[in-house]
């Protein structure tokens, strides 16, 4: 690498229709028919909330975070705990807080996409969410990097860095480019989102965290152009089973211009993803409507309906948050507790001791959402 990398100006010229015609097809038709499972649920926010945590715990494990979904959804059951089961202070859980405001900032992107247009003001506003308290709380959140960085292992002078991103003093000029892009209209929207998170990845307009902001943006940018109803979209799974060739498509952008092989390897995470994502929604709501029969048979009770809306939006709970949580009376949620245990919907993975609860998991969910064959 020579020097800083000068961006292409949106629109691109060089892109060949042509060749990604078969792909642009199958793509657009499989996030169809995942958007009619979107369409078709009551309340996705709920039933599609493990999936969430999981894109956000597979985002930041590309850069390198170590914690599991199982673990992140433990550390928050402990939270009304007195004590929590790791020290306050250890990497897991510094882990487990960068995964937790990535969630926080899609929420964030949510709520003002509610009330303004989507924009680089609220990518700002999602940067200091995603940094907050945790690694990158020192490099400016939401702020324009105002230094040369360059991407390169530990230790290795600039003159040999594997990406030098543009200079501070054009990342401005990019960025409007960049946001001008995204309000246009361009011959088929998917092409424009893959062109839309690489640009944004290159120009690199952060200190830390680009990667997943970018990531960040998929989900975002389909549902701002409304080829999804809902904000949920999960490509990290395919971009971390693949994470040797996406750093190579989108360093072969800025090293030989090659738009046309990212946008092929974008598009087809898209379609594979959407599968994926369609088996994994179909079978979330099958346990969803199987569970509004079996609950209601083991439990007898009047809560049944509140009670599986908290197991699917917190498959990890301990039982003072159950009664919190679902608006049960105390005694009645220990009841209810006690027969999912016996009837092995839920299984006990912590005992309570001294003032903590006793720490219960929904396994048949958690199974679902981790299964990459679902």
């Amino acid at each position: 690498m020579t020097g800083p990398y000068i961006p292409d100006t949106l629109p691109l010229k060089s892109i060949d229709w042509e060749r990604h015609v078969t792909l642009i097809g199958k793509a657009n038709a499989a996030l169809a028919r995942y958007d009619g499972i979107l369409l078709g649920m009551v309340n996705p926010q709920v039933l599609l909330s493990p999936l969430t945590t999981r894109e956000a715990v597979l985002s930041s494990r590309i850069e390198g975070t170590q914690a599991s979904l199982e673990e992140v959804l433990q550390y928050e059951a402990d939270l009304g705990s007195e004590k929590h089961s790791v020290s306050s202070d250890s990497s897991q859980v510094r882990d487990i807080h960068e995964i937790i405001n990535y969630r926080m900032a899609m929420g964030t992107a949510v709520e003002k996409m509610a009330g303004r247009p989507f924009g680089f003001n609220t990518v700002r506003e999602l940067h200091r969410i995603l940094l907050m308290g945790v690694r990158g709380r020192y490099k400016d959140p939401g702020e324009l990097r105002r230094i040369q960085n360059y991407i390169a292992p530990p230790g290795t002078p600039i003159d040999q860095a594997t990406f030098i991103p543009p200079s501070p003093e054009i990342i401005m000029d990019a960025l409007s480019n960049w946001e001008d892009y995204l309000y246009e209209t361009e011959k088929d929207s998917l092409v424009q989102l893959a062109i839309l998170k690489a640009q944004f990845e290159l120009i690199h307009p952060f200190r830390d965290g680009n990667g997943r902001i970018g990531r960040m943006l998929v989900p975002i940018i389909l549902y701002h152009k409304k080829i999804l109803s809902q904000p949920m979209f999960y490509i990290s799974a395919y971009l971390e089973r693949n994470r040797d060739v996406y750093y190579e498509r989108l360093l072969a952008i800025s090293r030989d211009g090659d738009w046309n092989g990212w946008i092929s390897f974008f598009l087809e995470a898209l379609v594979l993803q959407s599968e994926e994502s369609s088996k994994k929604a179909r079978a979330i709501l099958d346990l969803y409507n199987g569970m509004k029969t079996r609950v209601a048979k083991i439990t007898r009770s009047q809560y049944s309906i509140q009670t599986i809306d908290v197991l699917f939006s917190s498959p990890v709970i301990n039982s003072s948050d159950f009664s919190i949580k679902s608006g049960i009376p105390d005694r009645t949620a220990q009841r209810i507790i006690q027969r999912l245990e016996q009837d092995g919907i839920l299984r006990m993975i912590r005992e309570g001791r001294g003032s903590r609860s006793p720490t219960y998991l929904f396994l048949d969910l958690l199974n679902i959402t981790e299964n990459e064959d679902e």
